[in-house]
């Protein structure tokens, strides 16, 4: 946590009195100078503060900003965003949370950004990540689970992504495999998961995951592989991006759990009843081949299971899946 950070959890903590710049020195242990010359670079964010001679400072209105401070107060979580580090832009969160696993961060650790200059989607795409609107984040888990059952952390974050999304912002958001979250037809949030693992066992696994909130029609990229939207579009209400991503911490703290106790079966099942393809018919695109069946649910190791016209099950671990109407 920044000096900034602290000087704003202590300010909020004393919500209608003043904390005097000599408490907020001792405090941080930083000269009164530094603490005169952090407040002044909070008002360049767009803090407002009141200063009251002998007093001290006062804390009056914040910009909607995504601070490592507010995200863990009231943070009601076992493990996950026990550890928060929050940037006003990096290139990309997954990136930088993979860096800080190799430095040794711990589980739970969340690397949340305003900005990504360079996020990334599946497949290479671009994930165009505008400042002040929208959510992009990243987590380090280190599940105790085989390489092969890697894929069954995707599926973890979508549904914990699509409830969120339901409870919070009452949209009907449904899953599209491997992990598409939708809303009428479009898509409104993406998820990039990454590992480092040895042959055998995994190490850490990075869950990315990048919401639109509050984007505007004119934010969105002109050229799109796909229909996409956001809360505010869908909606026509703004979020409170504090208020969400805490849900969702909370949300994907009590899946994680589950996944551990229980293992993937749950997790498997909320899935499926989120799933926009179940019963459906498909056309699935794999490199150099393409398969058409009924989408009939998703395998242990998350594989989906296609049902072909002459009633055998393929397992497709990767492609495009399309419906009629997407």
């Amino acid at each position: 946590m920044t000096s900034r950070d602290q000087i704003i959890k202590l300010l909020r903590s004393q919500p209608v009195g003043y904390v005097s710049g000599q408490e907020i020195s001792r405090r941080l242990n930083i000269s009164r100078t530094a603490v005169w010359k952090q407040i002044q670079v909070l008002r360049d964010q767009g803090f407002e503060f009141a200063v009251k001679h002998a007093a001290g400072y006062r804390l009056l209105a914040s910009p909607d900003l995504l601070l490592a401070a507010d995200i863990e107060n009231g943070l009601n979580s076992r493990l996950i965003g026990r550890k928060v580090v929050a940037l006003r832009e990096t290139a990309s969160t997954n990136s930088l949370i993979r860096t800080l696993a190799d430095q040794g961060a711990s589980e739970g650790t969340l690397v949340v950004a305003d900005r990504q200059s360079a996020g990334r989607a599946r497949l290479g795409r671009h994930w165009t990540s505008p400042a002040g609107v929208n959510l992009y984040c990243s987590l380090l888990l280190k599940p105790d689970i085989p390489v092969q059952l890697a894929p069954q952390m995707t599926f973890l974050s979508a549904v914990s992504v699509a409830e969120t999304l339901q409870q919070v912002c009452r949209l009907p958001a449904v899953l599209k495999w491997p992990n598409d979250v939708l809303v009428n037809g479009a898509k409104i949030a993406g998820l990039l998961n990454e590992m480092n693992a040895e042959t055998e066992q995994v190490h850490e696994v990075v869950l990315g995951i990048g919401i639109n909130l509050n984007m505007t029609a004119d934010q969105l990229p002109a050229q799109l592989n796909y229909p996409a939207t956001s809360v505010l579009l869908e909606s026509g209400r703004k979020v409170d991006r504090l208020l969400f991503l805490r849900a969702l911490l909370e949300n994907l703290d009590r899946t994680y759990t589950e996944f551990q106790e229980h293992g993937f079966a749950p997790i498997r099942r909320r899935w499926e009843g989120l799933s926009v393809l179940i019963n459906r018919p498909v056309v699935v695109e794999q490199a150099g081949q393409t398969l058409q069946g009924t989408v009939v649910g998703l395998d242990s190791d998350g594989a989906l299971r296609l049902q072909t016209a002459d009633g055998k099950i393929e397992r497709i671990l990767a492609g495009d899946v399309k419906t009629s109407d997407f």
